[in-house]
């Protein structure tokens, strides 16, 4: 189960919580451009209560990258726990997208 919260602003800001997966995702997705489609800006994860993800997650997130990245905005990813950090780190997603502590 997951919980996304949008936080309106510049940059759209989601709060995640639970667990992102294969279930899930689609959904997620979804939610993420129904919020960044109208006013695309710098979007940022704040991601302290996400508990897991798996690899159709990581599929999702570089997705949403190259949305961003095509209309000349970022994606931050925020507060991640070294558990999934680690899944950036070892699909090299960390050269590319920006982890903050």
């Amino acid at each position: 189960m997951q919980e996304v919260t949008v936080l309106r602003g510049d940059p759209l800001t989601f709060s995640l919580s639970g667990e992102i997966d294969s279930e899930n995702s689609e959904e997620f997705y979804g939610e993420v451009m129904a919020a960044y489609t109208p006013a695309p800006c710098d979007v940022v994860f704040e991601c302290s209560r996400l508990m897991f993800i798996d690899s159709t997650t990581l599929g999702i997130f570089v997705k949403i990258f190259n949305v961003l990245k095509a209309d000349g905005h970022v994606l931050k990813l925020r507060a991640l726990r070294p558990q999934l950090k680690k899944l950036f780190v070892i699909c090299a997603l960390d050269t590319v997208m920006e982890i903050e502590p």
